[in-house]
């Protein structure tokens, strides 16, 4: 099977499920799954394959695919998420208008990332990142209503980041003429460092608003609110991510690890500018995420400091550094999907994700608090979840870089982490039931299948991140650093080994402990949910709990310094622009002598300006 064939399928059958969806809506949605199953299954197949073909001309310049470990991580991402994303929609859609429409978009999405991936040129990676970015835009406002006004917030900032890749582009072209990425790549280190430069942060913009970078990141908080659950899934745990695989490339494929080190000095260099801008990308969104009562503008703020972990590791540029930030954007990818369907088969039975209002749901969902709770450990870092391993390999390549700023900030945000996780988990299923929801009932099938999977791998890749590190370790070694001592349990260094089977074998032992300790303890007694106190204060029936806002305290402290003055300068930004643009529009009065006197004036302007140079 070529790359050619598997993005026909792709595209082909996204197309073949819309029309078939205007005969029958279930054979629409088993063709749906059946193609994004197809498709996970030819990327599995593509592993260790390596080469680049023409594909097409176009206006005279070849177009390519190729494939290589770099590619293949990223595509067997996008495939595993659009085919659990799709799977989730089943029941989560149901009922919904435009059904057809949805299908299609994520489908479209789903194959276009794929196009992104497995680009050889710089032509081809623009036209799916167009294409990836409009079906995106599309499915943001799927719900129209304010989903329509963060979906036009997406777009004009993916207008800005398109405008800049095409200069970066273009720029590339006029200096040694041709798009191919590996041509490109093998010529450029004759290049001056500010030739460089100016070429990585054109592309840095258009990876960092992909990717939310902060002062990028205004779009994602309104676009996760407003999408539907399960694109959220897509969008956070992998769209998102494209601006990764652009950094990756730009950095390590295009320019290259030997030409990026010799880019400024110390503090002013430019891995280091980066990774400073992924420290403020952890910690301030961080601290917003913990101010909000939306669970999925929680998760969306979440995403925005994950993200910042993720270019951390990567622009640190060692070896260690650059496996912990390509194992988190995986890790990521996995637990924080989990999350949102999580919330997202929360809001489907109750119908809110209002976090003061809901309460007590683990007693009808006990499934999906247990799926929220292994999402929330990985999304903290606990041991035996995938993000400690990735935490900590960021953490130790911080430490070993003697960076106690970045360190303290990385640790810091993982404090933070622990707060906004606990007040999901706490407000969605502690305390009293409502009510009103004593009839919920748990997600179905079609919702928790998917949550299952990405628990396992979330697990599986906690216990065992050998699996993953080493596909990593490769990518790694193709790009010039320095391969690394990686066995299924973990990695051994001079510094001291990372053996998760040492962890495993000690919180089993403790696990134990604590279960014999309570099985000799006497039997607890069984009490009405109303029969508790709060400080000594009698719970009233109907009464959530007196701590639903329990951060109160936190956010007095923290609201007048935690405010996203980015986001306030682009809307005032916004709001001038389209002043100007009202005083413009009313110099257009159809009047004949309106113009003429329009003219007179500019001319006038003229003739002052030559008497003032004369006087002059």
């Amino acid at each position: 099977m070529s790359l050619e064939m598997l993005l026909v399928i792709a595209f082909g059958g996204a197309f073949l499920t819309y029309l078939l969806g205007k005969l029958s809506p279930v054979l629409r949605d088993i063709l749906a799954v059946l193609l994004t199953l197809v498709i996970l299954a030819i990327v599995a197949l593509f592993y260790g394959r390596t080469g680049e073909s023409s594909f097409m001309n176009f206006l005279g310049f070849n177009l390519s695919l190729r494939i290589n470990t770099l590619s293949w991580l990223f595509a067997i991402a996008v495939a595993t998420l659009g085919s659990l994303s799709t799977i989730f929609s089943l029941s989560y859609m149901k009922g919904k208008e435009r059904l057809d429409f949805y299908y299609l978009m994520m489908l479209i999405v789903n194959a276009s990332m794929l196009g992104i991936v497995f680009s050889g040129d710089l032509i081809s990676f623009y036209v799916f990142w167009e294409i990836m970015s409009w079906g995106t835009f599309l499915l943001i406002s799927y719900n129209r209503g304010p989903a329509l006004a963060a979906g036009l917030k997406y777009i004009v900032m993916s207008i800005v980041g398109s405008t800049a890749y095409l200069l970066g582009m273009f720029s590339l072209y006029a200096s040694y003429s041709t798009f191919n990425i590996a041509d490109i790549a093998s010529r450029i280190s004759t290049a001056s460092p500010g030739y460089l430069l100016s070429v990585l942060v054109l592309f840095s913009i258009t990876f960092g608003i992909k990717n939310a970078l902060v002062p990028l990141h205004t779009w994602l908080p309104d676009a996760h609110s407003e999408a539907p659950s399960p694109f959220s899934a897509v969008l956070s745990g992998i769209l998102i991510k494209m601006g990764t695989y652009g950094f990756v490339i730009s950095m390590y494929v295009l320019v290259g690890i030997k030409a990026l080190s010799h880019l400024g000095h110390g503090i002013l260099s430019f891995h280091f500018m980066l990774a400073i801008l992924a420290a403020v990308t952890i910690l301030v969104p961080t601290f917003i995420a913990l101010m909000q009562d939306d669970a999925k503008r929680v998760l969306a703020w979440s995403s925005i400091a994950q993200v910042g972990y993720i270019i951390l590791g990567i622009a640190i540029g060692t070896s260690l550094g650059f496996a912990g930030g390509m194992f988190h954007f995986l890790n990521h990818a996995s637990f924080k999907a989990l999350l949102f369907m999580a919330i997202g088969a929360v809001e489907y039975r109750t119908g809110t994700r209002d976090l003061n209002s809901l309460g007590g749901i683990i007693k009808k969902m006990p499934f999906t608090f247990m799926m929220t709770l292994i999402g929330a450990l990985g999304l903290i870092g606990f041991p035996l979840t995938n993000g400690f391993v990735s935490k900590w390999l960021i953490y130790k390549t911080l430490i070993l870089g003697k960076d106690p700023f970045l360190a303290f900030v990385a640790l810091f945000g993982t404090w933070g982490t622990i707060l906004y996780a606990y007040k999901i988990l706490h407000n969605i299923f502690m305390g009293q039931l409502p009510e009103e929801y004593k009839g919920v009932e748990e997600a179905p099938f079609s919702m928790k299948f998917p949550m299952v999977i990405l628990s396992i791998i979330i697990i599986l890749f906690g216990i065992l991140p050998g699996i993953p590190l080493k596909v990593i370790n490769v990518i790694g070694v193709s790009l010039g650093f320095k391969s690394l001592a990686v066995n299924i349990w973990g990695i051994a260094s001079d510094t001291g080994a990372l053996n998760t089977i040492n962890i495993f074998s000690a919180i089993l032992v403790s696990w134990i402990v604590v279960w014999l300790i309570f099985k000799a303890a006497p039997t607890s007694l069984r009490v009405e949910q109303d029969n508790n106190y709060a400080a000594g204060s009698y719970v009233p029936t109907g009464r959530y709990l007196y701590t639903a806002n329990f951060y109160a305290p936190v956010y007095r402290i923290i609201k007048p310094y935690v405010i996203d003055v980015v986001d306030i300068f682009y809307m005032a930004l916004a709001g001038a622009v389209r002043t100007l643009c009202d005083w413009t529009r009313r110099m257009y009065t159809g009047e004949l002598g309106s113009y003429v006197m329009y003219i007179m004036l500019f001319l006038a302007v003229l003739i002052t300006m030559r008497l003032g140079f004369n006087i002059w």
